[in-house]
């Protein structure tokens, strides 16, 4: 028999009405059945943070094992300023030690290192200069000996009336230059370190010693040292042959902002931690500041002289230091863990009353010292706040809405 399209058509349609029906009666008498934990009916979990609005969080007693609470006390917070540099010599008592005079070295006695006392000697050299001085001394001694003795004679002569007391004149006068001149002499060979001692000796055996001994100024450690046998020295020349400094005391050298110039005054204490001795802290003053700004950098050349009786510090170590440049400020203050920085730059601390319901509040930072920052505003001094654990408050809070 033919089929008839349209009534076809008409009986698909009627059908496909009725399944649809039967899914929606189905659909609305079944109870939804959540994919992951436990089923209806069933314990309930711990209560997650709960969140009153966009400022404040409830934790639950597990989550409170994260964090600490305490009041917010006041500390005093040193006014100073901090900064970088390394360690040099105390170049006011370091001093290059030059021969008086010319020569060439015939031994050198220290070492690069080696401690050395005032007057221990150093080098020696032959002088030609030390040479000449003697050999004036010599002859000047033998010429003020020659004039006593005739002095002597013509004051004999004259009390037997054997010449007359114009000769005798002339002896004193005689006997008086020789004695001017030896006593130049002797004082021209003690500028070159020959003791009383050993000029008597020239003198008394008619021989010269052109060896010419060079000791050191100061007591101190041998911190360059240039000389080698057969090396010609002379005053003033461009490289010393030793350099002798004083340890007791060394400079720290630092670059400070230009900014921070204004507050710097020479006098000032300064501390100074050394990266090599971890938790030591070596005192100090400055003792002078730079009268001009690196253009490049824009930082003043700060120098400190510091103190180090046992001879500890090395030129270059690095240092940082602390210069104090005011009274101590009294502020509220929180742990580093209980300040969060927020993603809009702001700092924020979370206070409660109750140990329990933490409301954020907004805080302005100032300085921060031993782990301790310092709180200008937002906070007083007895309010409870998480000291331990902000950040996993803020956490909290996010995680639930916040």
């Amino acid at each position: 028999m033919p089929i008839d399209v349209k009534s076809a058509a008409i009986g698909a349609t009627a059908a496909a009405v009725v399944v649809g029906g039967l899914v929606l009666g189905l659909s609305g008498h079944t109870q939804p059945t959540a994919l992951y934990g436990p089923p209806a009916g069933g314990p309930a979990s711990a209560p997650a943070a709960t969140v009153r609005g966009a400022q404040e969080v409830t934790l639950n007693q597990g989550q409170m094992q994260h964090v600490k609470v305490a009041p917010v006390e006041e500390r005093d917070f040193a006014n100073r300023r901090e900064a970088i540099g390394n360690v040099d010599f105390n170049e006011e008592r370091s001093v290059q030690v030059f021969p008086t005079n010319q020569g060439r070295i015939r031994r050198a006695f220290a070492r690069i290192g080696e401690d050395v006392r005032k007057g221990q000697p150093l080098f020696e050299i032959d002088s030609p200069d030390l040479v000449q001085a003697e050999s004036t001394l010599i002859s000047t001694a033998g010429t003020r000996e020659l004039t006593t003795r005739a002095l002597q004679r013509a004051r004999g002569l004259l009390e037997i009336q054997g010449n007359a007391q114009k000769d005798v004149d002339q002896a004193v006068a005689d006997q008086q230059t020789a004695d001017a001149a030896y006593k130049a002499a002797r004082n021209a060979v003690a500028i070159f370190g020959k003791s009383e001692a050993e000029m008597d000796r020239m003198i008394k055996e008619r021989r010269t010693d052109p060896v010419l001994t060079v000791t050191s100024p100061i007591d101190g450690r041998v911190t360059a040292r240039n000389a080698q046998p057969g090396l010609l020295v002379q005053p003033g020349s461009s490289t010393a042959p030793y350099t002798v400094s004083d340890l007791s005391t060394m400079w720290m050298q630092a670059f400070v902002p230009e900014t921070d110039s204004p507050l710097l005054r020479v006098g000032q204490p300064v501390k100074v931690k050394v990266m090599a001795f971890p938790g030591r802290v070596f005192d100090g003053k400055v003792t002078s500041i730079g009268a001009t700004v690196d253009a490049g950098t824009h930082r003043v050349l700060v120098r400190s002289e510091i103190q180090d009786p046992h001879h500890e510090l090395r030129p270059g170590m690095f240092t940082s230091f602390e210069i104090r440049t005011g009274e101590p400020i009294r502020s509220p203050a929180l742990t580093v863990d209980g300040v969060v920085r927020e993603g809009d730059g702001t700092m924020t601390a979370w206070v409660t009353a109750d140990r329990k319901r933490f409301t954020r509040r907004v805080v302005k930072i100032g300085l921060m010292q031993d782990d301790v920052i310092q709180i200008v505003d937002g906070l007083r001094p007895g309010e409870l706040a998480a000291t331990e654990g902000a950040l996993f408050i803020s956490n909290a809070a996010a995680m639930s809405g916040t």
